[in-house]
């Protein structure tokens, strides 16, 4: 402020804002100076610079500039005690004197939320409280939950003990739900001493809620005698730990692989059915189907999957439907679904091994018993050879042929009568005629008598 005295003689001086730690320069100027010198005077009216003279011993107060017409010092390390009035005077007849006010802004601390316990449940309030102290002016608090703002409560503001700084807090009220989990609720202090910096606190919430869930066919597309893989896909918080497969109009739990994962290694028409899994967790349970069913055509059509939601009664529950083609050329044994392995796969496979193994033992045992048989027609060719090689050839002179007779052994007491072995007839250069074929004729008779 100035003094109503005309302007060349009259010193001017400028309002300063500072932030505490920061650093002030108060400067004071005078058009007509009148050969006196300027000071600088403290809120408490103690003389802080006369001229170029240092008047009060304070290392933080230090001259920038002494000239009969400017006197300019700075205060560095601000502190809210130094905040007020400085006065800058010119000793002439009478005295002159202008003000300079200082404000020193209290920065905000970092603030905190209060009033959050893990977790929050779904649709279940959340009430958070955010607070900050140490501003000046009193701060203002902004809320946002991901990135949207929130509305929160009325401010509250309280002084702080020394007297000069405040206490802001806000409150925010909101009903959860699945889509917040895992979400930051942000409390963000706004103040001008901040400028270009921020000063916030973050909560990330922790909802839970009940599972859902999907089953996913491993092929997509599956076919008869293929192996299918049906995995339950579950969202929820906490994670399900608990899963319970079931066929459809069987009491008997099927036994998957994995929680999650239940196969059925080799696809046949006594598959077809209803799958069901059952997740748990502390949350609830979530039941979902998956309807497979294996039909028999011609051609194979591409299959389609499709889901719809089922009827709500108890646990949440959905349906997924699958429908299958099968070339009509590959029809496996239908095995009744009584396994509690899963479905009748393990019985077809093991009456299947069954039917194998008799077949194979039968070709063996058949191989085992026609090589035995060789074996024992050969010898006998052998024998018979060697047989041969000892015969006796008798010549027979009247018939134009030799005719070779076996020697036999007899029993005692019959009597020695040569038997034909083989009768074989040599051309020995003369025609037979007819009452000779006849005569070899009655000779083979005769033989055959004997």
């Amino acid at each position: 402020m100035s003094a109503c005295l005309p302007p060349e003689s009259q010193p001017t001086t400028s309002d300063e804002t500072v932030v505490a730690g920061g650093t002030v320069v108060l400067k004071c100027k005078v058009e007509d100076p009148d050969d006196s010198s300027l000071q600088w005077s403290n809120p408490a009216q103690q003389t802080l610079y006369f001229g170029e003279k240092r008047a009060l011993r304070d290392n933080r107060i230090q001259l920038v500039k002494s000239t009969p017409n400017e006197l300019a010092i700075s205060i560095s390390n601000v502190v809210l005690a130094d905040e007020g009035e400085y006065t800058c005077s010119i000793f002439t007849m009478p005295v002159r004197t202008a003000k300079a006010l200082v404000t020193v802004l209290g920065i905000p601390q970092n603030p905190q939320i209060f009033g959050y316990e893990l977790p929050i449940r779904e649709t279940e309030m959340a009430q958070l409280t955010c607070r900050s102290s140490g501003s000046k002016p009193a701060a203002q608090l902004h809320w946002k939950k991901g990135n949207k703002e929130l509305q929160g409560g009325a401010l509250e503001v309280m002084e702080d003990s020394n007297g000069k700084t405040f206490t802001v807090t806000s409150r925010v009220e909101f009903t959860v739900t699945k889509e917040d989990n895992d979400v930051d609720v942000t409390c963000t202090v706004d103040h001008e001493s901040l400028q270009n910096s921020e000063r916030s606190a973050s909560q990330k919430l922790q909802v839970y809620f009940k599972p859902t869930a999907t089953i996913e066919p491993d092929p997509p597309y599956p076919r008869e005698g293929e192996e299918l893989r049906l995995q339950c896909e579950v969202q929820g918080n906490p994670i399900p730990q608990e899963f319970l497969w079931t066929k459809e109009g069987s009491d008997v739990p099927l036994r998957p692989n994995t929680n999650r994962v239940l196969t059925l290694p080799f696809l046949n028409k006594s598959d077809s059915g209803t799958y069901i899994c059952m997740a748990t967790s502390t949350m609830g349970s979530v039941v979902v189907r998956y309807n497979l069913d294996i039909n028999d055509f011609s051609q194979l059509p591409t299959p389609h999957v499709h889901s719809t939601p089922a009827p709500s009664s108890g646990p949440s529950q959905s349906t997924t439907h699958v429908t299958m083609a099968t070339a009509s050329s590959f029809t496996p044994v239908a095995v009744q679904d009584a396994s509690p392995m899963s479905s009748s796969s393990g019985t077809y496979h093991a009456v299947i091994g069954g039917v194998v193994a008799v077949i194979v033992f039968l070709l063996l045992s058949l191989l085992i018993v026609l090589a035995h048989y060789l074996i024992r027609h050969k010898e006998l060719i052998v024998q018979l050879e060697e047989d041969d090689r000892s015969k006796e050839q008798i010549p027979d002179p009247k018939w134009g042929y030799s005719r070779i007779w076996e020697q036999l052994e007899w029993e005692p007491g019959l009597a020695k009568t040569p038997v034909p072995y083989q009768t074989r007839v040599f051309t020995i250069g003369f025609s037979i005629g007819r009452s000779e074929t006849d005569g070899i004729g009655a000779e083979s008779e005769r033989a055959r008598g004997l």
